[in-house]
């Protein structure tokens, strides 16, 4: 099987992205998950977060569907959201779009870049939901914001959303973030547990002043990455609740693979969050793959060079956090 595809990362949560809009690849359900599998492994000489598939849309300007490097598939992912959000407007060379995702049709525009020379793409997120049966959360309780869960920890509160991904979320110091706990709980949420059936995603959150925050989340499928667009969303929600961001306003979010932004939108108890960020381009590249037996060879590669500059923003925000998490 021919596959041309790119690879591209936001905020360092890297992607292979396949366009089925112009190509006339079309995959079975067994075939997305086993692509996946075979072609994200960190072993391999692709090796990513997971795919971004590229379809038409019946009443959007195109589809999106993510399947993560363990061959299942997530509902959204903001940061690769942004991706794909790039290639549909400019493949109909328009600066704005509408994009199907399993939950909802998303509104995605270019923006200005976030630094000199990285593009830059806005994203909604949404919906959102605090209800622990869509995550689903199998607590005694519809709700849980800012508080323990035993099971889990005696030291830590935890905010429980979907958005429409699953997240658990934990506001710490920095000595949390420095710690084992986050592994050890993200591990036991993850495999088969009582608490959450399907998995979770999970973040630790430290406040570094007001308008910034700094994130670090283990991903369900995948674990520990650079970020994860929907959960740095929804952590700047939790602290927007908490009272230490405002709603409405910009909030700086630093994550281990550089920084995004979001502002979070409030009409009474409806919440969407703008995900502001890049969306880089690493390579392009076409390969041959056999599913039957896991083995693909890469036939053609051609290396661009947007990395350089979004390394700057990177290099700057490390720089900003380093000095941040200090205190």
């Amino acid at each position: 099987m021919q596959i041309n595809l790119i690879k591209g990362h936001g905020s360092g949560n890297d992607f292979l992205l396949i366009d089925e809009i112009s190509n006339s690849y079309t995959f079975s359900e067994k075939e997305r998950a086993e692509l996946a599998k075979i072609l994200c492994n960190r072993n391999s000489e692709l090796g990513a977060d997971g795919i971004l598939f590229m379809m038409k849309s019946d009443h959007a300007d195109g589809r999106m569907r993510v399947f993560n490097a363990d061959g299942s598939e997530a509902s959204m992912c903001g940061n690769g959201l942004r991706l794909v959000s790039r290639y549909i407007c400019e493949m109909l060379q328009q600066d704005a779009a509408v994009i199907e995702t399993m939950k909802k049709d998303l509104k995605v525009s270019r923006q200005a870049d976030i630094y000199p020379a990285v593009t830059t793409y806005q994203v909604e997120i949404s919906p959102v939901s605090f209800l622990l049966e869509d995550l689903p959360l199998q607590l005694n309780q519809p709700v849980l914001k800012n508080e323990k869960i035993s099971e889990l920890s005696e030291e830590l509160n935890f905010t429980a959303l979907a958005v429409p991904n699953p997240h658990l979320i934990a506001i710490v110091e920095t000595g949390q973030i420095q710690s084992n706990l986050q592994k050890e709980l993200s591990e036991k949420v993850n495999r088969p547990n009582q608490l959450f059936p399907d998995g979770v995603n999970v973040s630790f959150v430290k406040a570094l002043d007001k308008g910034n925050i700094y994130v670090r989340t283990f991903e369900r499928g995948v674990g520990f990455t650079n970020a994860c667009g929907t959960a740095m969303s929804a952590s700047t929600l939790v602290t927007c609740l908490n009272g230490l961001n405002d709603f409405e306003k910009v909030v700086n979010v630093y994550n281990n693979g550089g920084k995004v932004q979001c502002v979070v939108h409030q009409n009474n108890e409806t919440y969407h969050i703008d995900l502001i960020g890049n969306a880089t381009y690493l390579y392009t590249a076409s390969i041959d793959v056999q599913l039957e037996t896991g083995i693909y060879t890469i036939t053609a590669k051609e290396d661009l060079s947007e990395q350089a500059a979004y390394e700057k923003l990177q290099s700057e925000a490390q720089a900003f956090l380093d000095d941040a998490m200090k205190g």
